[in-house]
């Protein structure tokens, strides 16, 4: 299960093994928070090098190579360290960042440790963050239902032999084609991103669609039992052109696209100002 951790407002991948119970964080990211290099990449390198080098240092029992997604969307071999390896690099990287994030990485682990005793603070966590980039709450309550639509979904692929990873981003290309008539690529092209999540930047109505979409392929792929990559892609093209379909009608009756290039951060000010206004009209 990847993530991103926010720490500063500076993005860290990381991945939870569900095997070892802990996390790995990319090392290339706690380079870049720590050293605030221009080239994090080479500094880990040399960093790297010299650590491999010294006698006692076994770099191979806490660094290890994991695909996370690179800056260009692509799932890339990366160089990731559990919690205690991640503790032993900062010993190699003269930072004054180095306690706070030390504190702040314990802070994760056990909040994941939380999580798994209580579910329902990830949703919490979640909320927190989403408030801290500015969204408002009718939007985040959206996205949060959105996050429990897609586990419902990819629940149901795990169950009908699709292999998470790849296949998960075939057919998830495939209901996104279907309901809004381009590819999650193209989809983001419109909207100018490049590797921000494309859901944080929908829309209320884009989002509910988004759902519907995905909703409607997972109760679809329960009741088809579809096997395999092949069999789900057109499973998942049924559920999201049912959605497609909902989005021509909306269109039809209002006049205007649903899909937007505004993001989502676009409404919530759009929101606050309209509420602003109100506030002063009403003084």
């Amino acid at each position: 299960m990847s993530e991103i951790k926010l720490y500063e407002n500076k993005e860290i991948r990381s991945v939870w093994d569900k095997e070892k119970e802990e996390w790995y964080f990319s090392i290339i990211d706690v380079v870049s928070v720590l050293t605030g290099s221009s080239n994090p990449r080479d500094y880990w390198y040399r960093v790297k090098k010299r650590m491999s080098e010294e006698e006692q240092s076994e770099l191979s029992t806490f660094c290890r190579q994991l695909k996370l997604k690179a800056a260009d969307g692509k799932m890339r071999e990366t160089d990731v360290a559990n919690m205690q390896g991640i503790f032993r690099i900062i010993q190699s990287i003269p930072s004054p960042k180095a306690e706070p994030f030390k504190m702040w990485l314990a802070e994760v682990g056990k909040e994941r440790i939380d999580e798994i005793i209580d579910p329902e603070l990830t949703f919490d966590r979640a909320l927190q963050t989403y408030l801290q980039k500015g969204y408002s709450r009718e939007w985040i309550n959206q996205r949060l239902q959105a996050i429990q639509v897609r586990k419902e979904l990819t629940d149901a692929w795990q169950d009908h032999g699709v292999k998470e990873g790849a296949e998960y981003d075939i057919l998830t290309n495939e209901i996104t084609k279907a309901w809004s008539g381009m590819t999650t690529r193209q989809y983001k092209d419109f909207k100018n991103l490049k590797k921000e999540n494309l859901r944080d930047n929908m829309s209320t109505l884009e989002l509910a669609l988004n759902m519907l979409a995905k909703a409607t392929t997972t109760e679809l792929t329960n009741i088809k039992n579809p096997t395999g990559l092949e069999e789900n892609k057109e499973t998942a093209k049924r559920g999201g052109t049912i959605a497609g379909n909902a989005r021509k009608e909306i269109e039809k009756e209002t006049g205007k696209p649903v899909i937007t290039k505004k993001n989502a951060i676009d409404f919530s000010k759009l929101i606050e100002d309209v509420m602003k206004g109100v506030d002063d009209n009403s003084g």
